[in-house]
This record gives C-alpha cells, structure tokens and sequence, in this order.
C-alpha cells in the first residue's frame, strides 16, 4: 500500500463503525498506517492528548497532527492525498455540498433514529425509532437515486464519499438482521439501496477491513447484557 514517507496512525476500537469509516477511506486510498487499538474504559495517553476534547475515537494523527470526527478525517484524507486512489468527494461545488449534506443525514438522521430503536427506555420509544429509521431509509433511497444517476454507487461508477458514510454502517446492519431478523434495506423498500450494498460489500478493498459479523453479534450481546445490569442495579 503507498504511503509516501508520511506516517500515519489510527487510533481506533474494533467494533466502533466510525473507526470503520477512516479505515474504509484508507483502504480505497491504498494508504499504509499502523493501528492502535484503544480500550475505551482505561484510554491511553496518547487517545487523551491527541483527542482532548472529546476523548473519542477515531484519531488519525499524520505527521504527529492529530485530526478527530470520521466524517473530518475523510475529507481530510482525500484532501491530502487527491493524487492517491480515487477522489470520494465531486469537483462540482454544487455536487461537493450535497455529498456533505447526505453524508450528515446518515448521521443525524439515519443513525440517530437507527439508535432510538435499539436503545429506547420504552417500547413506544423504540417503536416510533423503527419509524424513523425506515422513513429515513426511503428518504436515503431517494438520494441513492439523484447522487449515483444510474450507477453503482453514490460516487457513480466508482466509491465516493456517501459510499463510505453509509458503508461504515454496513457491518452493524447486518448484525442487527442476524440478532433481531430487522432488514433495514430490502426489495421492497429500498430496491437501489439493497443491491448498493451487495455491491460495496464484496469489493476488494471493503472486505479487507470489514469486521467479522459473529464477532459483533456476540460484542452487541455483551454490551446489552451490561446496560441491563447497570439499569438493574439504579
């Protein structure tokens, strides 16, 4: 993989989908970096100097810079290396603006409500998250549909940055379907979004970062029972 003497490392959790999306980016930039790997309950020195305001990961520290939020760090990696793989984000301003806006959906939208069905504190409040998260997936069908104009991906005929956005979450999609048999993109409600993600997911440079999905299951498991026995000891 190229790397061009710059020195790059990532501090990040396994499971996180958001450590997820700056290896995705790596991957398809064909960029060497050396992980590290964070306990997030006893957080390094390095984590806690390099992330000092929010103390989260991922962390992508270049040259000994440390740049935070995954959505920054892609962006950032296609900056830096635009002569590098492909360009995730469009030359169009226009078409740039609307990369971002889609690409914050996902994350305000999207994942937020995809959230609220999981971790609502009533079954209302988790029914009305389902809600939102399927009226958010017909609203991303839609800009599947205006960004990609035909094509395999939201970056057209090659992976851009929706892609890898959205594509982060791929793994924990599947998860979900395999704990609570929930399919959040099908035939029926989301014909081009079922089809883009056996697309991404058998790509070379996807599969070789993408975690194990009976790895997640039993880590999602783990994670709930620990929240009931919290909850149950307040």
């Amino acid at each position: 993989m190229a790397g061009g003497g710059d020195e790059l490392k990532l501090l990040g959790m396994w499971a996180s989908p958001f450590v997820l999306r700056v290896k995705l980016a790596l991957s398809f930039k064909g960029l060497s970096y050396e992980y590290v790997e964070e306990n997030l309950r006893d957080k390094s020195e390095l984590l806690l100097k390099s992330s000092p305001v929010q103390k989260k990961v991922p962390v992508l520290i270049h040259n000994g810079k440390p740049i935070c939020e995954s959505q920054i760090i892609v962006q950032y990696l296609d900056e830096v290396y635009s002569t590098t793989g492909p360009s995730f984000l469009p030359v169009d301003p226009y078409e740039r603006a609307m990369a971002r806006f889609w690409a914050a959906f996902i994350d305000d939208k999207f994942l937020a409500s995809w959230l609220k069905a999981g971790r609502g504190k009533t079954e209302h409040e988790k029914a009305e998250g389902l809600r939102e998260t399927f009226a958010a997936v017909e609203t991303l069908e839609r800009a599947f549909k205006e960004c990609s104009k035909g094509k395999p991906f939201f970056g057209g005929d090659s992976v851009g940055y929706l892609d890898i956005a959205l594509g982060a979450l791929v793994a924990w999609m599947r998860t979900a379907e395999v704990r609570h048999g929930i399919r959040l993109f099908d035939a029926s409600r989301s014909p081009l979004l079922e089809k883009w993600v056996e697309r991404f997911g058998k790509l070379e440079e996807v599969v070789r970062v993408m975690p194990d999905i009976d790895r997640l299951v039993e880590h999602a498991k783990l994670r709930e029972a620990e929240v009931a026995a919290a909850a149950a000891n307040n």
